[in-house]
C-alpha cells in the first residue's frame, strides 16, 4: 500500500513539477508585478496556488471529458495556450521595468488595487503563467492514464498529496521571489526579468510549434499523382 501511494505521488509531482516549474514561475509572476508590496504578494502566492490547484486537479478528474463535450483537441488547446504565453512574453520583453518599479505603490486607490490583483491572480498570473496548456495537457494525459474501474482510495490519496505538494512549492516560490530579487539588487533583477521573459516568449512558442506539428500530422495527405 506504501509503494502504492508513493508511486502515484511521484508520478503526479514528477510529471508537473518540470512542466510548472514553480521557481520560474515566482519570477515571472515578480516581472508582471514588481512593486507589489509584500503583503500583496503572499495573498497573490495564496491565491494563485489555490487557483492551481483546482484547476490541476480539474484536469485530471475531467479534463479530457471536458475537452471533448467542446470537442477541443489537445493540438489545438497546446496553439491557443502557446499563443497567449508568447503574447504574454512579447510583451514582458518590452515591458519598461524601470518605470514599473520606480512607481509608487499607492498610485491607485487601495479598494482599486485589490480589485485588480484578484482579477490578475487568476488571470494571467495562473492561467497561462503558472499553469499553462503544457501543465494541463499533462494533467489530462495522467488523467486519462489512471487505473480503469474501482478506484482505490490510496491513489486518491497520493494524487492530492502531490497536487498539494506541488502548489506548496507555488507558494513558496510566489510568496519569496521579492525578497530573492532584493538579495539580486535592481541590476541583477533586471537582467533576470529580461532573461524570463524571453524564456517565457520561447516557452509559447515551443509550445505552439508542438500544437502545430500534432495538426499536421493528423491532416490526411489525399494529393494523388496522376501518370
Amino acid at each position: 500500500m506504501l509503494n502504492q501511494l508513493s508511486d502515484t505521488f511521484l508520478l503526479v509531482f514528477a510529471g508537473l513539477f518540470p512542466v510548472i516549474n514553480p521557481p520560474a514561475a515566482g519570477f515571472i509572476v515578480l516581472s508582471i508585478l514588481p512593486h507589489a508590496t509584500p503583503g500583496e504578494r503572499a495573498i497573490l502566492a495564496r491565491s494563485i496556488a489555490i487557483n492551481s490547484l483546482f484547476i490541476l486537479l480539474g484536469s485530471l478528474i475531467m479534463g479530457a471529458y471536458v475537452l471533448s463535450f467542446f470537442g477541443i483537441s489537445i493540438p489545438v488547446l497546446r496553439v491557443a495556450g502557446g499563443l497567449v504565453i508568447a503574447f504574454a512574453g512579447w510583451n514582458l520583453l518590452h515591458n519598461s521595468f524601470g518605470d514599473a518599479r520606480s512607481a509608487p505603490s499607492e498610485a491607485s486607490p487601495d479598494a482599486a488595487r485589490k480589485d485588480t490583483l484578484r482579477a490578475m491572480a487568476f488571470y494571467p498570473l495562473t492561467l497561462p503563467v503558472t499553469v499553462g496548456p503544457g501543465s494541463i495537457a499533462v494533467a489530462i494525459a495522467l488523467g486519462t492514464g489512471r487505473p480503469r474501474g474501482q478506484v482505490q482510495i490510496v491513489n486518491v490519496v497520493g494524487v492530492l498529496l502531490a497536487l498539494v505538494v506541488l502548489c506548496g512549492c507555488i507558494y513558496l516560490c510566489v510568496r519569496f521571489a521579492g525578497h530573492v530579487g532584493k538579495r539580486l539588487g535592481p541590476v541583477g533583477t533586471e537582467v533576470m526579468m529580461r532573461l524570463l521573459a524571453f524564456v517565457l516568449l520561447c516557452i509559447g512558442i515551443q509550445i505552439l510549434w508542438l500544437g502545430l506539428d500534432d495538426l499536421l500530422e493528423s491532416v490526411p495527405l489525399s494529393v494523388s499523382v496522376k501518370p
